[in-house]
């Protein structure tokens, strides 16, 4: 299919790594602070029992749901609170949080997909999650990092479609969005009147009752084989 594009918003996890093994990570990391820092935390919380209260916070605070960081945060202070321990430790514990949180596996296609889009087209990143491109080390290929926590609501919000667009000064319609959920990512950005690329890791099925995505690719190295055909930059008849 060819279309006009003039820029790319681009979402995060399981887009350009997947995050369930992150997620692990960070629970075991956590897990082993505690037990050296925090034992009586590490007790009243193991990883499963974290899970649950992590989970109960969440619920507790609908009002921060575009707020990963900030609701993880308070699940560190209320583990630390619930098991008498001190509060003062919440800091460290969620530095362990951010160092784990940012050590990514990309996909494999991921980088160097990356790096011959962003030769072409100014990119984005879209983002509901608390990655730090800078930490993870692409800062450089993105015009900016826009997240759910910094505006306020989280895809598919449209108003956060909208503000990346404005970022860029392109016109919704000449911005592709790229990701991997299909209501999240491709149904939020198409309400909001974006171009949309379904990246398909295999975690989604794609739901009967969704219109389809303008595009539909399994790597980010068939993305670029796109752009670099030129289909991108030609109307279609």
């Amino acid at each position: 299919m060819n279309f006009p594009i003039r820029a790319i918003t681009l979402d995060l996890d399981d887009t350009l790594w997947p995050f369930a093994p992150i997620g692990e990570r960070i629970e075991r990391a956590l897990h082993a602070w505690f037990s050296e820092h925090s034992p009586r935390t590490a007790e009243r919380f193991p990883i499963e029992d974290m899970r649950a209260l992590r989970e109960r916070v969440f619920a507790e605070f609908p009002q921060h749901a575009h707020d990963l960081g900030l609701l993880r945060r308070l699940t560190i202070e209320r583990a630390l609170h619930e098991s008498g321990d001190d509060p003062a430790l919440a800091s460290a514990a969620y530095a362990i949080f951010f160092t784990e949180r940012n050590r990514v596996d990309f996909y494999p296609d991921a980088r160097d997909g990356l790096q011959r889009m962003s030769a072409r087209l100014p990119i984005a990143a879209l983002t509901n999650g608390n990655a730090d491109l800078a930490a993870i080390g692409i800062a450089s290929l993105f015009q900016f990092q826009l997240g759910a926590r910094e505006y306020g609501a989280a895809k598919p919000d449209a108003g956060l479609f909208h503000e990346a667009c404005r970022r860029l000064d392109v016109v919704p319609g000449e911005v592709l969005h790229v990701g991997d959920h299909p209501s999240m990512d491709i149904a939020g950005a198409a309400k909001a009147g974006m171009r949309t690329c379904w990246i398909d890791r295999g975690d989604h099925a794609w739901p009967g009752e969704l219109p389809r995505a303008d595009l539909h690719v399994t790597t980010l190295t068939a993305l670029a084989d796109w752009l670099d055909a030129g289909a991108h930059s030609r109307r279609s008849t």
